[in-house]
């Protein structure tokens, strides 16, 4: 078995919830990098909902005795994997301010943002990771979970970039500026979503044409011209 089953203190079964009373194990770096992995691929292919965590410690060769030695459910296995690659992206993201938009060039600052998130994607699979995962059916994104977390980042980001372009003329002031927000972060749901599903299917080239498409489609909505 690659993940041995640890001693476990005696504890009369059956009379505790999972987990209550126990501290959760840590696996060795090397075994937690391959079970993420595992995970990772799982939850991307087959979403929250669809994700078999029987397919998942199996393939890592483990018993469920032994996994739950160390998560407490999918979900906190699915936490794990999330948290994992936003702490490995840290240092390749350079996001900037979204203070620093509010200029004349608002919409080539927004282009070059694009541009710098397809350049890390292209040297990093795990911002891919990130996205397919921010995308999962089902996957649990309440207050305070890691994806809730990314969520609520982006979601701040976007409004406050936003309300720089408002400031620099860039972008328009005569709609509610949560309309405006909701409906930005609609089209690039949509077609973030739509690039993940063709990604296999799209080269360079075309991934950079939608982006421009993204970029373009957001402008004519909410832009001054």
């Amino acid at each position: 078995m690659l993940y041995p089953h640890p001693h476990r203190r005696t504890r009369p079964p059956g009379r505790y919830p999972r987990g209550v009373g126990t501290r959760k194990a840590a696996l060795p770096p090397e075994r937690r990098d391959e079970l993420l992995d595992v995970a990772t691929r799982e939850f991307a292919d087959n979403g929250f909902d669809g994700a078999s965590l029987n397919r998942i410690i199996r393939a890592c060769g483990m018993s469920k005795s032994s996994f739950y030695y160390y998560y407490e459910s999918k979900e906190a296995l699915f936490d794990a994997a999330v948290t994992r690659i936003v702490d490995g992206l840290r240092g390749d993201l350079k996001i900037p301010d979204p203070g620093d938009l509010a200029a004349p060039g608002f919409w080539d600052e927004v282009e070059r943002v694009g541009t710098d998130l397809m350049q890390v994607a292209g040297r990093n699979p795990r911002l891919i990771d990130f996205w397919r995962l921010f995308y999962a059916t089902g996957a649990p994104s309440g207050e305070g979970s890691p994806l809730g977390r990314a969520r609520a980042g982006i979601d701040d980001w976007l409004g406050r970039a936003l309300a720089a372009g408002r400031a620099a003329g860039a972008v328009r002031d005569d709609m509610p500026p949560s309309l405006q927000g909701e409906l930005t972060l609609a089209a690039l749901w949509t077609i973030d979503a739509w690039a993940l599903r063709n990604l296999w299917r799209t080269d360079a080239d075309e991934a950079m044409r939608i982006k421009c498409l993204q970029v373009g489609v957001i402008r004519r909505m909410v832009g001054t011209g």
